[in-house]
């Protein structure tokens, strides 16, 4: 039986949830008072002029308590707020970078990936299974400070989905570490990374995301993307998802998270055997003001 007969919407929902339990993203903000406030108060009163603005009747109220204890007993409230909300929380994070913008993480990082080193000319293969379908790809560059300076040994996270769509982790009969690693550039900040073209795919829908999706009419897509965590010491994390032009769900991603400058360029790859692309990254220094979480 194969990932895309066997994964459900419940099944990854609940990995994301425990993923995320186990992140240690759940110990509590230190926000004051009047923080909490601030935003509690704005979060309520948006959804009552919501009410009030559109007529909302009893039924459709109920409607929706119904879908909001859906959303928790299919365990998709990662995903909910990943797709929906996350973009808006990310380009907030990282508006006073001077180097690359990033984007969302999205609900399946999983972190302390198999680890290797790399550099220019000395690709790293990335886990996969012998058999793994799909156009490899050859994904290469640089990591660097905003001074233009390299970054010696920085540390590259790479996680993506396989050729049906599913990634490692939160869907079965995959290996545990298939299509993720860590790859350790050279002293000149180079890596170079061989692994394979993801391909589009559907959030799920067999859940209460997908209840919602299919009410609104909308689609499920998002475009094909490499998922990437880059850091030095020193420098800002980097979280980004970069994406391959001609995507016809680059313009109307569910996830909203594409940029223009995340868009990679493949090319044929020099050996013949599949596509090669080059993509820098350039890291902001950590300043006084850099939150905690962006500190690598």
């Amino acid at each position: 039986m194969t990932p895309t007969e066997q994964a459900t919407a419940a099944a990854s929902g609940a990995a994301a949830t425990d993923r995320f339990r186990q992140s240690g993203k759940t110990a509590a903000v230190q926000a004051d008072q009047a923080r909490v406030n601030e935003l509690a108060s704005a979060l309520v009163k948006a959804a009552n002029d919501i009410i009030l603005e559109k007529k909302v009747t009893y039924p459709e109220f109920n409607a929706l308590k119904a879908w909001l204890i859906k959303v928790g007993e299919d365990g998709e409230w990662p995903l909910f707020l990943d797709v929906w909300l996350e973009h808006s929380v990310e380009e907030v994070a990282t508006e006073h970078r001077d180097g690359n913008k990033g984007s969302i993480e999205g609900p399946y990082y999983i972190p302390d990936s198999p680890s290797q080193q790399t550099g220019k000319g000395a690709p790293a293969k990335i886990s996969q299974r012998p058999d793994e379908k799909g156009t490899r790809l050859l994904f290469q560059g640089q990591v660097r400070g905003t001074d233009g300076k390299a970054l010696p040994n920085a540390k590259i996270e790479l996680w993506h989905a396989d050729e049906d769509g599913f990634y490692s982790q939160f869907a079965p009969n995959l290996p545990e570490w298939n299509l993720r690693g860590t790859f350790i550039a050279d002293e000149e900040g180079h890596f170079a990374i061989d692994t394979i073209q993801p391909a589009p795919y559907q959030i799920p829908t067999d859940g209460a995301c997908g209840q919602l999706i299919a009410a609104a009419g909308w689609h499920a897509w998002r475009p094909a993307h490499l998922h990437l965590k880059v850091s030095a010491p020193g420098h800002e994390l980097l979280t980004a998802q970069l994406y391959f032009p001609g995507d016809e769900h680059n313009d109307d991603d569910i996830a909203s998270a594409v940029k223009p400058e995340l868009i990679l360029d493949p090319q044929d790859a020099s050996d013949g055997h599949g596509k090669e692309v080059n993509y820098d990254f350039v890291l902001d220094p950590v300043s006084e003001e850099t939150p905690e979480h962006l500190r690598a």
